[in-house]
């Protein structure tokens, strides 16, 4: 038998509600026991010390771009999940806008293949809800869940006709699949590069309205109250948004929503450059209050050029409020690597994206945690347990006979992103050379150790 202990730690897992000192066993890749008695049958077993450090089951991201097939010099599977370790995550679930889409079983076929040789992490995939993504025709949405899709979605882009998601929503619901949607209204965003407000008219740049995503978590939320069909609304951004899931949760909508670090750390002051910033919007960011040499960067910088776009102050605060009462239940990165050359031309032109994997725990912990927003259990359920639940995977437990999936996390951790360090194939990210603080120091999946700090 192949056995681990991992003793000393403080273990932490939402669904079963532990939190407290406790070691925990692995046995032939599944948990074999907590506490007491994974000390007493540890016998000979290799040993983990993680004394200081949290134990928690394997953390879950639900909304990645790992870019293969067809994308290959952006990311791989295998660098993908290399930098999902790194980042402390166990299950990624990738996203169906590759070359060719993920709109038929054989896709789904070649995607899982390719995971299976090269994937150091569990990767599950979603499928398409219209063929080509192209919001004309639905894909075979039955097909694709027999074939063992775990959601769809046309994340990348949006279906702007609302009689073709409403039979998207009832197919779905017969297969008991959750929709996935990317939030944004075509006729509205029009061709906006950033958030439509006082930046964007400083900066002479196309303004993006947050009404071209209120619009569509609102349509989305009708359409799941008419069909019963679970919506789940990607990378929430905008305060509007956060109340209208909040008001149609408290309805007892089949309606959820997410959030990822960007969106809570970050606003579309960066854009102004670094200086206005800070003096404008530091105080948002917990632990850079009154610190110098603090990273730089010039105005126009396409490594803060993403969809949906940074925002205003006021919704950073509106989303962070939404992850602090429940309202958004998930966290996720959108991990969405780019080729660097493709950064490199005037903002207009630039590809919307950026990388999150090894940066998202950190944020998470500074602005929520350290913050006193929320106990690292809440945010440990919004990594583990939620997106499990929602996507029906057998994941995110350390209950005994679970898959041991572990993420072992330092949440004092003082360390500073390098590009030198990265382990994903892109470095589009504004985050290298922040100072962070908290971070996965081990992940392990199927009771083996992937990687280790």
């Amino acid at each position: 038998m192949s056995s681990l202990l991992i003793s000393g730690g403080h273990v932490i897992d939402p669904a079963n509600q532990l939190d407290g000192p406790a070691d925990v066993l692995l046995t032939n890749g599944k948990i074999a026991a907590i506490g007491a008695d994974a000390t007493s049958q540890a016998g000979d077993a290799e040993r983990i010390d993680a004394a200081g450090k949290v134990v928690s089951p394997g953390l879950i991201d639900l909304h990645v771009h790992l870019r293969e097939p067809g994308q290959s010099a952006k990311e791989s599977i295998e660098t993908g999940t290399r930098s999902a370790a790194k980042g402390g995550f166990t299950t990624v679930v990738c996203m169906p806008n590759t070359t060719p889409t993920i709109d038929s079983p054989g896709t789904v076929a070649l995607v899982r293949e390719k995971a299976e040789k090269t994937a150091i992490v569990n990767v599950f995939i979603t499928g398409a809800i219209t063929k080509g993504i192209a919001g004309e025709e639905l894909a075979p949405i039955g097909s694709l869940k027999e074939a063992g899709v775990v959601a769809i979605t046309d994340d990348g882009k949006c279906v702007q006709n609302n009689e073709l998601m409403r039979r998207a929503l009832e197919y779905a619901a017969m297969f008991d699949l959750p929709v996935m949607d990317h939030c944004q209204d075509y006729s509205l965003v029009t061709d906006g590069v950033m958030h439509e407000g006082y930046w964007s008219t400083v900066l002479g740049l196309r303004g993006w309205p947050a009404a071209g995503e209120e619009v569509i978590v609102a349509r989305n939320i009708l359409l799941a109250e008419l069909t019963g069909c679970h919506v789940h609304c990607q990378h929430i951004s905008v305060t509007g948004a956060v109340r209208l899931i909040r008001e149609a949760k408290k309805r007892g909508v089949r309606i959820s929503g997410e959030a990822c670090a960007h969106h809570f750390v970050i606003t579309d002051a960066t854009l102004a450059g670094s200086e206005k910033f800070w003096a404008k919007d530091g105080k948002g960011i917990t632990g850079y209050e009154g610190k110098t040499n603090l990273p730089q960067w010039p105005a126009f910088d396409t490594h803060f050029k993403m969809n949906p776009p940074l925002r205003s102050a006021m919704d950073r605060e509106a989303v962070l409020d939404g992850l602090t009462d429940g309202t958004l239940e998930i966290l996720a990165s959108d991990h969405a690597p780019h080729c660097g050359y493709e950064k490199e031309v005037e903002f207009d032109y630039a590809p919307f994206g950026i990388t999150g994997f090894e940066t998202e725990l950190a944020f998470s912990l500074m602005q929520l945690v350290h913050s006193g927003r929320l106990t690292l259990s809440q945010v440990i359920e919004k990594y583990t347990v939620n997106p499990a639940r929602l996507l029906k995977l057998n994941k995110g437990t350390l209950s005994v006979g679970a898959d041991a999936d572990i993420t072992i996390i330092d949440p004092e951790a003082e360390w500073t992103f390098t590009v030198e360090t990265t382990a994903s194939k892109a470095t589009n990210t504004p985050f290298y050379g922040w100072p962070l603080k908290g971070r996965a120091v081990a992940t392990i999946v199927g009771g083996k150790t992937v990687w280790r700090e």
